[in-house]
């Protein structure tokens, strides 16, 4: 059994590949201080940079898990995501408000995706 861990600090590693599969730590925004649209989609640039390190991309993610601080921003972060997700590649997904680890911060997401072979 092998599992690679990236990017390790004491807490958690940013990237874990185990059998094919990459698990990627929660991501949040650059910058807290944006509105949910450019935090989602800073968000969403990190997980991009992320699935290219680990060997994957967008159109491997198996499941998606978003966190958003108010459902009222649900349909500003939806239209970012849904122009992210590519067309014929959407992953299993869960969205659900939750108090985040700082105020400011509006949107995490956690990923699972495969290597790309």
């Amino acid at each position: 059994m092998s599992i690679e861990r990236q990017e390790t600090a004491q807490r958690m590693s940013r990237i874990v590949i185990h059998n094919d599969t990459v698990y990627l730590c929660g991501q949040v925004a650059k910058d807290a201080n944006d509105g949910i649209t450019e935090q989602t989609a800073t968000m969403l640039d990190k997980v991009d940079a992320l699935l290219q390190q680990a060997g994957s991309d967008r159109e491997h993610i198996l499941s998606a898990t978003l966190y958003i601080r108010d459902m009222k921003d649900f349909a500003a972060m939806n239209a970012v995501w849904d122009s992210w997700v590519p067309e014929g590649h959407a992953p299993a997904r869960a969205c659900v408000e939750a108090r985040m680890a700082r105020p400011e911060l509006l949107v995490e997401i956690s990923v699972v995706a495969a290597v790309k072979k």
